[in-house]
């Protein structure tokens, strides 16, 4: 079994080739940066000429981050948690929801994230930590006006240190406090480059011998981290190697006669450090955390401990085979970059040279040649008597060929899409270059550019993958009582500790490597498509599920550039699809609905014939009664004109046998009268 000595000799060796490894590559990190930041010393100039840059790797960059930060965290679930066993569906939607919605907004995630793709993009590789941070914080607050006994609460407790008290002549209290709090958080960071340790013989983390961070904490810091104070105080302060690098140096301060408040801010080295090595001699080598402070001796080994993977991902968006190390955006363009600042820089002189040309004097002519060395504003040349002034004074023409430069720009900046992809058709704008083009060849040039964008986006989302599944294994280790969270105007209540550390994680990036435009097409095409089956086939097909259509319209909303789309459409809940699923499953089918359809109008038809045949024959009964009315009314007024006749006529009988009567009692009365005349006949 090796000695104590021999493994901490053996990790010391590990660190310095790690540490050698990093500042071997400190050169391209820092010529990256200088290039990304336009210094104009990064090609030589002469005193009194153009000192302009070319600023290709930053245009390039600023071009295709937006894109790759919107592509990866523009999604409302940038994670989706898989689970690997059975009946685990349910813990992981829980996972992803807190993952998602919870931790990254609390640990950090977001930016972290983004930093690490900008690393990536820049300076080859980006390295993302997740660990928990654990310290002590120091909380100072003041409180007027309480009771006795809202004082007596708030001063009890051994973490309180009263600072002032006041007892007000109301009885009130007025104190100052100062609480230390133990804090626990899930934190996540993107590491700098220059504090990354990683072996060179590393193919990837997974597998590496050595890796971990190099950086320098207040001895403040770590005695907050809980390390033993007296410990702490009596190390070295980080800096003092003659070696250090200058990428990571710290600023010192002097400990001559230093007080205790300048001695809490001084720096000292801190190596966090995960180390495959076989410390129990049994020939395996088994991975350890092991963290050195103020140096890699045996007496600076603060913790040494078995672990069961290093807490780091790497991102890189181009993968070099069988290496650690990435391919940067300013690895195709420093050199470009190089060409294009001389053509600006001459192009520039030339136009220099046209404004200012140079002047010729015949020597002894001018006598005041100050005024044609440096001239001013409305001040003359005096040309000695006798000379002839345009022998005596000229300008040398300059002629203009820095319009040549202007095709060696245009054909450097295609080279520079040719080398990356990077346009404007793949960074999300609508290129004005493309304008003129047809709609084919536009669609060619964006589909190319847009390939090499979205190659880069599945390589940082590999990394991805495993700070994922990382974050998701150190929240369930240490949440260690159950949380509720307020979710999409919901209370929910979760429970890490439960869950399955080895569930499997997506980064969701199907969208966002190309423009808006193109991805809210391709969910309208993706939408469409669904509710075709759907209307074809019924909400319970086979192919498309009313959760997958919400995913759809969760896309849709996502490729508008909203990121909550629960404003707009609420996730449907599964007992509410599952009883409207049941409901219509008891519906007929279309064949059913179309016979009980044909069923319903014979029915309807039939109905309208019996009323038909009810109104036809009420129709000839009214008739008929019409009729009869018509014919009673007849025979009635044929009986009124034959009875008016019948009493006209026995009126007339009437009339004639009165008139009879009248004429007989007439013819009667004229006998007697005669007769009485005469007394006799």
């Amino acid at each position: 079994m090796a000695t104590e000595n021999a493994k901490i000799g053996a990790v010391t060796a590990l660190i310095r080739d790690a540490i050698d490894y990093r500042d071997a590559l400190a050169t391209d990190r820092k010529k990256a940066r200088e290039y990304f930041d336009g210094k104009t010393d990064i090609i030589k100039f002469d005193e009194g000429r153009s000192r302009a840059v070319s600023m290709d790797v930053r245009e390039a960059l600023k071009k295709v981050l937006p894109s790759m930060v919107r592509t990866i965290l523009g999604n409302e679930k940038v994670v989706e948690y898989q689970p690997t066993k059975e009946q685990g569906d349910a813990q992981a939607e829980q996972a992803s929801d807190f993952v998602n919605l919870v931790v990254l907004n609390e640990c950090g995630g977001f930016r972290a994230i983004q930093d690490a793709i900008h690393d990536a993009l820049l300076v080859r590789n980006g390295i993302l930590r997740w660990f928990v941070d654990e310290r002590r914080a120091v909380k100072v607050s003041t409180h007027t006006g309480l009771d006795e006994m809202q004082l007596a609460e708030l001063v009890s407790g051994d973490d309180v240190e009263v600072l002032a008290h006041t007892a007000n002549p109301d009885g009130s209290h007025d104190v100052k406090i100062k609480r230390v709090t133990a804090l626990r958080e899930v934190k996540a960071e993107a590491v700098p480059p220059e504090e990354w340790l990683i072996h060179s013989d590393a193919t990837d983390i997974e597998t590496a011998t050595l890796c971990g961070i190099h950086r320098c904490y207040t001895r403040a810091d770590l005695i907050a981290m809980g390390y033993d104070r007296e410990r702490i105080n009596e190390l070295a302060e980080a800096g003092e190697d003659d070696d250090e690098d200058d990428e990571r140096r710290p600023s010192k301060v002097e400990t001559s006669e230093a007080g205790e408040s300048e001695r809490s801010l001084q720096e000292v080295d801190y190596y966090c450090v995960f180390v495959r090595i076989d410390a129990d001699g049994d020939d395996i080598p088994e991975l350890r955390r092991m963290v050195f402070i103020g140096g890699t001796n045996e007496s600076n080994l603060f913790e040494d401990d078995y672990w069961d993977e290093a807490p780091f991902a790497d991102l890189a968006s181009e993968r070099r085979p069988h290496q650690w190390e990435g391919r940067s955006l300013a690895d195709d363009l420093m050199s470009i970059q190089d060409v294009k600042t001389v053509l600006i820089r001459q192009t520039l002189d030339n136009l220099y040279w046209q404004n200012n040309p140079q002047p010729v004097v015949q020597e002894g002519a001018i006598a005041n040649t100050k005024a044609v060395v440096n001239p001013q504003f409305g001040e003359p040349i005096r040309i000695r008597a006798g000379t002839d002034v345009r022998a005596a004074y000229g300008f040398q023409p300059v002629p203009f060929v820095a319009k040549e430069s202007f095709a060696m720009l245009d054909y450097w900046s295609k080279e520079v899409t040719d080398r990356t992809g990077i346009s404007d058709a793949s960074s999300g704008m609508e290129p004005g270059a493309l304008q003129n083009m047809t709609a084919k060849a536009t669609a060619l040039i964006e589909t190319a550019g847009i390939a090499q964008t979205e190659l880069m986006v599945r390589n940082i989302a590999e990394g991805l993958r495993r700070f994922f599944k990382g974050l998701l294994k150190i929240i369930i280790q240490h949440q260690d009582r159950p949380r509720t969270v307020r979710l999409r105007g919901k209370w929910e209540t979760f429970n890490p500790r439960s869950w399955d550390a080895d569930m499997d994680a997506t980064v969701n990036v199907g969208m966002g490597a190309g423009t808006r435009e193109r991805d809210m097409m391709m969910m309208q095409m993706v939408i469409g498509l669904q509710e075709k089956l759907l209307v074809s086939m019924g909400p319970d097909n086979p192919f498309v599920k009313p959760e997958n259509l919400y995913s759809a319209v969760v896309g849709m909303t996502a490729a508008a550039g909203i990121k909550t789309p629960s404003m707009f459409f609420t996730k449907p809940d599964p007992q509410e699809v599952e009883a409207k699923m049941q409901a219509m499953k008891n519906r007929p089918t279309p064949e059913q609905q179309k016979a009980q359809a044909q069923i319903q109008i014979e029915q309807v038809k039939a109905q309208n014939a019996a009323q038909m045949k009810q109104l036809d024959v009420q129709v000839q009964r009214d008739k008929e009664n019409a009729q009869m009315q018509a014919d009673l009314q007849v025979k009635m007024a044929e009986l009124d004109k034959d009875a008016a006749k019948e009493a006209q006529r026995i009126s007339f009988e009437r009339e004639k046998l009165a008139h009879d009567a009248q004429m007989k009692r007439d013819g009667q009365r004229g006998r007697v009268v005669h007769v009485g005349g005469r007394s006799a006949e």
